[in-house]
């Protein structure tokens, strides 16, 4: 245990949070991307895929984040766990926000034409993404890396009189 917390610069036991919802997350994530391709009825077959899947993707995560660990500049290698779940999380989230505010503005496929739709539901949620990135970064106790991400991106956007 000492060797895990040595390696992820864990330095107090609440911390170790970070890495158990993550490697649950990663399980689970597993889990549901097999579930694509494997039949319900396969139960066994789906979850050894998933053991296979989950340690593909551990390998490939633990990769990047030797390489993010210097780009990002953070503290604790913990933290790239949670700045991992804050973009996991963000990302669904504001497709749950996106649909209802579609609907709310009256907007289906239906009474539009469908690359108008689905043009209009990226840019909506693309506006919720930077608004939910910086909420999740707050709450999750990055704020400060996650509004200069936000400046970064918006800056990329070519609306950098608006950070500045």
């Amino acid at each position: 245990m000492e060797h895990f917390k040595a390696r992820w610069d864990i330095v107090k036991n609440w911390q170790l949070i970070f890495p158990i919802f993550g490697a649950l997350i990663l399980l689970y994530s597993s889990f549901k991307l097999t579930s694509l391709f494997i039949a319900e009825y396969h139960i066994v077959l789906k979850i050894a895929l998933a053991l296979v899947a989950f340690f593909i993707l551990l390998k490939f995560i633990l990769f990047l984040f030797t390489k993010l660990e210097k780009k990002w500049n953070v503290t604790y290698r913990w933290e790239l766990i949670r700045i991992f779940m804050v973009f996991a999380i963000t990302g669904s989230s504001s497709l749950f926000v996106g649909r209802p505010i579609i609907k709310l503005l009256g907007i289906t496929k239906e009474n539009l034409n469908i690359y108008v739709y689905w043009f209009l539901y990226i840019i909506i949620g693309i506006i919720f993404y930077q608004i939910l990135l910086v909420t999740f970064g707050w709450l999750f106790g990055q704020f400060k890396f996650f509004w200069e991400f936000e400046k970064k991106m918006i800056r990329r956007f070519g609306l950098g009189r608006l950070v500045d």
